[in-house]
């Protein structure tokens, strides 16, 4: 890596003003070395490191991690994930270091292969490949897509919409860009959409052994499957940049587990999604014509122990909102044991389901913006 640096070409001057707009700032860089000293003492005092990124970056305007400080990094910037409730197991994160990456369908191929080995036949393993790294008048490739899977949506004459309605611009984005569509039904997985530095989008269609998908059925009601619901078992964003001292990383997708209130009570509930409570409802013979009869919260639980249930069923790794809640609460001990703080941001850590009969929900926390992190592209 660094000698490919090191091999740049002389910039035009278009490029020349670039690299001083995109210049690494070097004390960013800093305050990550001196993390990375601080927390793994073994690699010693950070003196010697820190005049060496200092000299790449007066050189070069940028300069490349170690592999153990790219680790580290990508482990950190998951610890400090304000959003995610499910990091006690920050430090069990495989990191697939594949910086020298840079084309459409090299990209491709390492997404597909991250999908293969996080699922590993339903033993979900938390997993983040990460790809070239934004370099001064070089961007980065990029996935556009939200999430690795997702289902399209398609647009229908009177206004309805099959499948996701969340992804119904994008479906139409990659239906524009030449692909042909799926079977025009509720769960076909949309392509990956690839940009490579300044080329044109790359389209991959995901191969059917990289998606392991889970029927949804209830222990307790025949009909459900009748509903023909199911989910994709690895949760893997991909529209994030990895920020790492500086560097953005705008490839660099990951995923852990899902927690099952995060298909049962938004993906399949949500009215802005697949909007399953009233279809649930009325199989159960609910009164929905009042709010007071509190068919939603009856709807509700019955499609979550679907979720939970078909999950457990299929040998596919979940956790349920209660037992995720009772972990939050103990990596935020080990984290104010260790004297970090640990950035929280309640709206998304308690639950979308029974919030207040989870412990996450009867205390505020912190929430600064720290360093390694998963930030938007700018």
């Amino acid at each position: 890596m660094r000698t490919w640096i090191r091999s740049l070409r002389p910039f035009d001057s278009i490029a020349v003003q670039t690299l001083v707009e995109r210049t690494i700032d070097i004390r960013e860089a800093e305050r990550f070395i001196r993390l990375f000293h601080e927390e793994n003492p073994g690699a010693g005092a950070p003196h010697t490191r820190l005049r060496e990124v200092a000299r790449d970056i007066s050189r070069y305007g940028t300069y490349a991690h170690t592999p153990e400080e790219l680790e580290f990094g990508a482990r950190v910037a998951w610890r400090n994930s304000n959003r995610c409730i499910g990091r006690l197991y920050w430090r069990s994160l495989r990191v697939r270091d594949r910086r020298q990456v840079t084309s459409a369908e090299g990209v491709a191929i390492e997404c597909v292969t991250h999908l293969r080995e996080a699922t590993a036949g339903g033993r979900i393993r938390p997993t983040i490949t990460v790809l070239a790294p934004d370099l001064p008048a070089r961007p980065g490739p990029r996935v556009l897509n939200e999430q690795l899977i997702r289902y399209a949506g398609y647009r229908q004459g009177d206004g309805r919409v099959v499948g996701d309605p969340r992804y119904v611009d994008f479906t139409d984005m990659v239906r524009a860009s030449g692909w042909s569509g799926g079977q025009g039904g509720r769960f076909d997985v949309l392509p990956l959409m690839i940009q490579a530095g300044r080329g044109h989008p790359l389209l991959c269609n995901l191969p059917g052994d990289a998606v392991l998908e889970v029927p949804i059925v209830h222990p307790h009601y025949p009909w459900f499957e009748e509903l023909g619901l199911r989910w994709h078992a690895v949760p893997a964003i991909s529209d994030l940049c990895l920020e790492i001292g500086g560097l953005c990383y705008p490839c660099a997708p990951f995923n852990g587990w899902y927690m099952g209130a995060e298909i049962g009570a938004r993906n399949l509930a949500d009215v802005d999604r697949y909007d399953q409570l009233p279809v649930v409802a009325r199989h159960l013979g609910l009164d929905t014509s009042t709010e007071r009869s509190l068919w939603r919260d009856h709807a509700l639980v019955e499609l979550n122990v679907a979720v939970l249930h078909s999950f457990e069923r299929a040998g596919v790794t979940m956790t349920d909102h209660h037992t995720e809640s009772e972990r939050f609460l103990t990596h935020l001990a080990r984290e104010e044991k260790a004297g970090r703080v640990c950035p929280a941001d309640w709206s998304w850590i308690v639950p979308p389901i029974s919030g207040g009969v989870t412990p996450v929900f009867h205390r505020y926390y912190d929430n600064p913006r720290l360093s390694p992190a998963f930030v938007r592209h700018r």
